[in-house]
């Protein structure tokens, strides 16, 4: 079931009518965006935003900070109401979400076993495979504000996967990991990618880093500014020097060309 109504009189809410032109091509559509535009205290955040993700897609939104990009995810999953154009949703589509931030009361005590059963509860032996998968059963019994930043990612995707996403939605899954751990969950994420065959949709901070399997990189910047296949970087030798031997596991670089000017 979708997250709204159907577009009333102010042009917000989503269009339950069903995206047909690209599905045979590509895929089924899990979720769209059709000319949406999102304004704060009269000051527009989201430009006439169009997009598509396809089931298996993998999506990387990129662009500096207050490009719109999370607003673009809260739009996308209803928690945010658009002022204009539509969202659509696939029917009871399952998403798994990672969140850029989440703050816990540093004084309130909560195991990583709790922490995967809120607000879901979910039986142990179920949360014990998905920390297992991710990388990350030691963790169990560890109070989630002692885990180093990578680890918490990990115990975010087994939160995520329990779920049993049809569409995962990452935001900056990498922030605070050092790059060799982050070159480690890219890996993770396209292994599971590849695995249960969920659609991503992931925003990176990183202008000219992103996850090699991705099929597509969007550029915002409040309006989408371009979109391309992100290059590999095994073969790039400037790349390989700077960053060493194991870039090229998981990374890729995206080359960011403009055909146009902002104003």
């Amino acid at each position: 079931m979708t997250l709204t109504e159907k577009q009333d009189s102010c042009g917000c809410g989503m269009d339950h009518s069903l995206p047909t032109e690209e599905t045979e091509m590509l895929g089924e559509i899990l979720v769209s965006m059709n000319d949406v535009s999102v304004r704060f205290d009269g000051q527009l955040t989201l430009d006439r935003i169009s997009l598509k993700l396809h089931k298996g897609e993998v999506i990387t939104l990129i662009g500096p900070n207050g490009a719109g990009k999370s607003t673009l995810l809260k739009t996308l999953l209803g928690t945010q109401r658009n002022h204009s154009g539509q969202v659509w949703r696939r029917d009871e589509l399952s998403i798994g979400y990672v969140p850029q931030k989440l703050n816990i009361d540093p004084g309130f005590p909560m195991t990583v076993e709790r922490f995967l059963s809120v607000p879901q509860r979910h039986p142990l032996k179920n949360r014990k495979a998905m920390l297992e998968r991710v990388g990350a059963l030691h963790c169990l019994q560890r109070p989630v504000q002692a885990l180093s930043g990578g680890e918490f990612q990990r115990v975010l995707l087994a939160r995520a996967l329990l779920r049993k996403p049809d569409l995962m939605v990452l935001d900056e899954p990498v922030q605070g990991v050092d790059f060799h751990g982050q070159t480690a969950l890219y890996n993770l994420i396209t292994d599971l990618h590849e695995e249960y065959g969920f659609g991503v949709l992931m925003v990176s901070h990183d202008l000219h880093v992103v996850m090699a399997s991705t099929n597509k990189v969007v550029c915002l910047n409040k309006h989408i500014c371009c979109t391309g296949a992100p290059r590999q970087v095994s073969d790039d030798p400037e790349y390989r020097a700077l960053f060493g031997g194991q870039m090229q596991d998981g990374l890729a670089v995206y080359h960011h060309r403009h055909n146009h000017s902002h104003h």
